[in-house]
């Protein structure tokens, strides 16, 4: 029981990240914003690294370049795009497409590493896909088939690219390194990189205009939506297994609308429903028949 109430809690953590992204995003530059958050984010997983392995492990050369290449697909490019995407488009749409990642990370899945989708993992692939279209148009399909998306769901789309990319490298990568070694210093080279981004956008100015909420935005996305998120999740993985781990953490995007609606009066449109609809149950087959196979192997 308190396994999956530590997994509840994580979907509400990183539902509540679009909340608060969203708000800081309207003050503060998007570099500024996810070089604070993950600079305090490193400190803290690094201590947890220390504490768990009693040392820094070191590193080969392999494994620092994979490292860099974590910290720049899911830590620094998807960052930046995300607080920019946010800025421009509403919380609830933008969790609702962030959650087709699994749809793309199944595609990359079969391309690269020659997994079989299946037809089950196929369909929920594209009802994900149809799902997103649904909301990046506001339900008119038309405006998608004509280029009409705008920036937001552009980089918001970037974001689930960026995002697969992580994946499919953190699969590799985490043969050799544990889940939290691999995240730990993937999010301490990502914020390197946003800090030298963030020192060129006016990180200065930032931080002198930050307001109280602010800071209170930056920390809830930090301790909450990062680490504590984090570590709650990949202890739910370890004590029930991915599958019924994830089915509490499909539930993202269905809080991140409600709480969008509860506290930025973003409107709960059919357009949206029907999409996060589709995005759910497109997730679930893509996630489970795949996670299941492999835990029952």
């Amino acid at each position: 029981m308190k396994t999956y109430l530590k997994l509840w809690l994580t979907a509400m953590f990183w539902a509540g990240a679009f909340i608060a992204g969203k708000h800081v995003s309207d003050h503060l530059g998007p570099f500024a914003i996810a070089f604070l958050r993950f600079a305090l984010a490193s400190v803290l997983l690094l201590a947890m690294v220390r504490h768990s392995y009693g040392t820094l492990p070191r590193l080969d050369r392999k494994q620092v370049l994979a490292i860099l290449l974590l910290g720049a697909t899911g830590v620094f490019a998807y960052n930046a795009m995300f607080f920019k995407g946010l800025s421009l488009i509403e919380a609830g749409r933008a969790s609702v497409i962030i959650a087709t990642s699994p749809a793309f990370i199944a595609i990359g899945s079969a391309a690269f590493f020659k997994e079989r989708l299946g037809l089950v993992r196929t369909f929920g692939v594209l009802l994900s896909v149809f799902g997103a279209a649904v909301v990046v148009s506001r339900g008119d399909l038309r405006q998608v088939l004509a280029g009409g998306a705008g920036l937001g769901e552009a980089l918001i789309l970037g974001c689930v690219l960026s995002w697969a990319a992580y994946s499919l490298i953190g699969k590799r990568v985490m043969r050799d390194l544990s889940p939290l070694v691999a995240v730990g210093y993937s999010i301490v080279a990502g914020s390197v990189a946003l800090g030298i981004a963030a020192c060129f956008d006016g990180l200065g100015h930032d931080i002198a205009q930050a307001t109280a909420l602010d800071w209170l935005a930056i920390v809830y996305m930090t301790v909450f939506a990062t680490v504590l998120g984090f570590v709650w999740f990949y202890e739910g993985v370890r004590e029930i297994g991915p599958t019924r781990a994830s089915l509490c953490i499909n539930f993202v995007p269905v809080f991140a609308v409600l709480l969008a609606w509860l506290f930025l009066r973003e409107p709960l449109t059919a357009s949206l429903a029907l999409g996060a609809a589709l995005v759910l149950s497109g997730t679930f087959m893509t996630n489970s028949t795949s996670r299941r196979r492999r835990e029952d192997d």
